[in-house]
């Protein structure tokens, strides 16, 4: 079980339960540490547990017949994920991979269908994040197709700093130029060549270990 304070400091939108909906919740959470590059999930697992991201960065995606592993998309501290999965009861599709040392929040099934069943704002909150996910993977479609590498990063990195799907970030991001490559589909050096453009247009500043955005709404922009 999660302590009640630390529960409403990771999960957004546990604040909004009724007092019987959030003990439900955090008695049906447990946490776990993964070291860096540790598989959190394989794909084919059973997925019985509903997931946040309470500290750290996790990559969802998958390796090709052929050996090559692709990431679709990165998922931040404050992030949850996997509703989709548990409510279909299937086995998990994609890989889920820690980029960094993460901690990890895991809501039981049971637990996620009680509240799935019982709470209007839980219900409310799950149509919000299942809305802004379908915009996000069509926004990727869109991005590989119509997008240079440069523009793709800069969405990828708005991305990360959706208020609906990560509402705990601020502007900050502790994330390495390699991790920035690997969930934007291109390598370290044009990684780093695309944000010392996109740092000179005064869209980011690059940290050692991180970046903060400086313009948000000219990163989501950014190619059009």
């Amino acid at each position: 079980m999660i302590p009640a304070e630390q529960l409403k400091a990771i999960a957004h939108w546990s604040r909004e339960l009724k007092e019987e909906e959030f003990e439900r919740a955090r008695k049906g959470i447990v946490t776990r540490a993964f070291s860096k590059g540790a598989y959190v999930f394989h794909v084919g697992d059973r997925f019985e547990q509903w997931t946040g991201v309470m500290s750290g960065l996790a990559s969802i995606g998958m390796v090709s017949a052929k050996g090559k592993a692709t990431s679709l998309i990165g998922v931040p501290a404050g992030g949850w994920f996997g509703e989709g999965t548990v409510l279909k009861d299937e086995p998990r599709r994609y890989d889920v991979v820690a980029l960094r040392d993460t901690q990890m929040a895991l809501m039981n099934r049971a637990t996620f269908l009680w509240l799935n069943e019982n709470s209007v704002a839980f219900n409310r909150y799950l149509v919000r994040q299942l809305n802004e996910r379908l915009a996000h993977f069509i926004a990727l479609a869109e991005y590989h197709r119509l997008l240079d590498a440069t523009a793709r990063l800069a969405r990828n990195i708005a991305w990360l700093f959706n208020p609906v799907l990560y509402p705990r970030l601020g502007m900050h991001i502790e994330i390495t130029q390699e991790e920035i490559g690997m969930l934007s589909g291109v390598s370290r050096q044009i990684a780093n060549k695309a944000l010392k453009t996109l740092e000179g247009k005064g869209l980011v500043r690059v940290e050692h270990g991180g970046l903060t955005v400086l313009d948000l709404d000219g990163l989501s922009r950014y190619g059009e």
